[in-house]
């Protein structure tokens, strides 16, 4: 209920009252000495018997904004993440550049060293006051977040959260950032609109009907179409209908660099990761969420070939220098968009009969077969030093009938796994921001506890991650989270990059490439234990398949915490 006009409560106490009420559930925060009026004020509120978010201690910053990923992966709900001023801000400064790149809302707050040095509550009182002070702090990140602020003004807490949270979760979604004055915060504002209803709504984009049918013409009227698909399909009926849009057209499906899963792995029409073989034939490219769909130095498009993308920012218009072909661009949810335009083609289905089946039987005889050389080259790879595919195919069994989600944050490979379901698959932000898949999973995990969740990663994301702060977290929340750590001893992605641009050079015949190496490998399964993990150490390819059935049946009976360390070859 409201509270009594004239009754007041202090600007920390409210803004944490309001983020509850527009519905955010959880503050992941890491507390500094500029926190006093924000835990006075969730005590205040507390005892005066305000709702208020659950505020949990999330002893790392890059861990919070993983948290706050992976939640909202798992619930479509913006969280909030409090840090400490600058200091704070800086170690949050990679998360928000993940979660902007990756359409992700979330409201980011850090303290603000105090203005005055004296005679106002809040003051400045020990000397990091002085060594926190910024020009402009919010600058650290302003190039990752939609909208940025600094409260001035105590009475303004209702109305500025209401507006950070309708700006991240307009399309394009993303983080927005609120700088936090002690002083403010100190300050007493009005409590009898704590709880009402937001002022601001959020704001939808939706893509116009002439569009819609002008993209099921073009795609009625392609010999060769292709999709590409980057970040899923937005949601289990848009996943759907996409699956049932590629196999009634027969349209081959790839998804490159997947960050999300748009068609079951298995489908008749997913023809892999590579567009290169799809792209040289294509006259119609139906581009799907995809910030890169294929990569123009390696691969050509036919001159005649149309390209229509579809997506919150089918162009996206943060980044500088993204110049794909574009003949018409779809803006609105995908899931949207993609159900759309599965009606819109119903109409030219009699007309278009042969040309689809016999395009289905082609392209789902190609699927077949690189299906079968994916799964045959993982079932190759158990030597003495086990593959990442081949872990995959292991992981895949183990997973079975169950309710899962895979992350992979340079871990387990997408193609060798049989996934059949929106939401079972994410990997690492196009960004590259490391240390993302443990915290992500801990906050997929945290929204979602009946389903098993498993991050995997390569032994430099795992050190990326804090892992001491994530397992701590594990431990302290009483999250059952899966690891794999997959095990090079080395940064594979440098090696591999390396390679490509240099394929004949001196690093790649060197017996010891520079700058890649990171042995010797600490022992992870000792980090792990120092917070009571279950651990386990798989290096034959023989044990690998039981151990991972162990792991998952003790997060799922057990219920606490578990990693696998895997060696595999670099």
């Amino acid at each position: 209920m409201s509270k009594p006009m004239g009754e007041n409560i202090t600007a920390g106490g409210a803004i944490l009252a309001r983020l509850k009420a527009v519905g955010v559930d959880y503050i992941f925060a890491n507390s500094g000495t500029d926190f006093p009026p924000i835990i006075e004020g969730l005590a205040e509120a507390s005892a005066k018997q305000i709702p208020l978010p659950k505020a949990v201690v999330i002893p790392h910053e890059n861990a919070a904004m993983g948290m706050a990923y992976g939640y909202y992966l798992a619930t479509g709900k913006a969280q909030a993440v409090m840090a400490h001023t600058n200091v704070g801000l800086a170690n949050c400064a990679i998360g928000a550049i993940n979660a902007a790149t990756e359409h992700i809302p979330m409201l980011l707050f850090s303290g603000r060293t105090p203005v005055v040095e004296k005679g106002r509550l809040g003051a400045r009182t020990v000397p990091i006051g002085w060594g926190q002070e910024m020009r402009d702090q919010a600058a650290m990140i302003r190039e990752t977040v939609k909208w940025d602020y600094e409260l001035k003004f105590p009475e303004q807490a209702v109305e500025i959260v209401d507006r950070a949270y309708a700006i991240a979760t307009s399309t394009p979604r993303g983080p927005v950032y609120l700088s936090l004055p002690r002083e403010v915060l100190c300050e007493l504002c009005p409590a009898d609109e704590l709880d009402g209803p937001s002022r601001i709504s959020s704001a939808t984009s939706a893509a116009r009907p002439a569009d819609i049918d002008r993209a099921a013409q073009l795609l009625s009227e392609a010999q060769h179409p292709l999709i590409i698909v980057q970040r899923g399909a937005g949601s289990k009926e848009g996943f759907d209908a996409l699956s049932e849009l590629a196999l009634q057209w027969g349209i081959p499906v790839c998804q490159y660099w997947a960050i999300q899963l748009g068609v079951p792995t298995d489908h008749p029409m997913f023809v892999g990761m590579d567009p290169g073989p799809w792209l040289q034939d294509a006259d119609l490219v139906l581009v799907i969420d995809c910030l890169a769909p294929w990569s123009p130095d390696i691969h050509d498009l036919r001159d005649d070939c149309k390209v229509v993308h579809i997506g919150q920012d089918p162009l996206y218009s943060r980044f500088p220098v993204r110049n794909f072909r574009s003949d018409l661009a779809l803006v609105s949810d995908t899931s949207e968009i993609v159900l759309a335009l599965s009606q819109a083609t119903t109409g030219y289905m009699d007309a278009t009969v042969n040309q689809r089946e016999q395009r289905r039987a082609e392209v789902q005889q190609a699927a077949t077969k690189r299906r079968s050389e994916v799964l045959r080259q993982a079932e190759a790879g158990s030597a003495e030093l086990m593959t990442k595919a081949f872990v995959s195919l292991c992981l895949s069994k183990a997973i079975e009938g169950k309710k899962a989600t895979v992350l992979s944050e340079l871990g387990v490979p997408l193609e060798p796994l049989t996934l059949g379901e929106h939401g079972s698959w994410y990997q690492e932000p196009h960004s590259g921001g490391l240390g993302w898949s443990f915290p992500t999973g801990l906050g997929m995990k945290l929204a979602d506890p009946d389903r098993l969740v498993i991050a995997t990663m390569g032994d430099g994301s795992y050190m990326f991650a804090n892992p001491v702060a994530c397992h701590q977290i594990a431990e302290a929340m009483e999250i059952p989270l899966l690891v794999l750590v997959l095990n090079n001893l080395e940064w594979g992605a440098v090696r591999q990059s390396v390679v490509g641009v240099y394929p004949d050079g001196y690093a790649a015949k060197a017996n010891a490439m520079p700058l890649v190496s990171l042995t010797p490998s600490p022992d992870f399964t000792k980090v792990a234990a120092a917070s009571r993990a279950w651990t386990a150490k798989v290096e034959k390819a023989d044990d690998l398949l039981s151990v991972l059935e162990a792991a998952i049946e003790h997060v799922t009976v057990q219920r606490t915490q578990a990693l696998v360390e895997i060696r595999i070859a670099p």
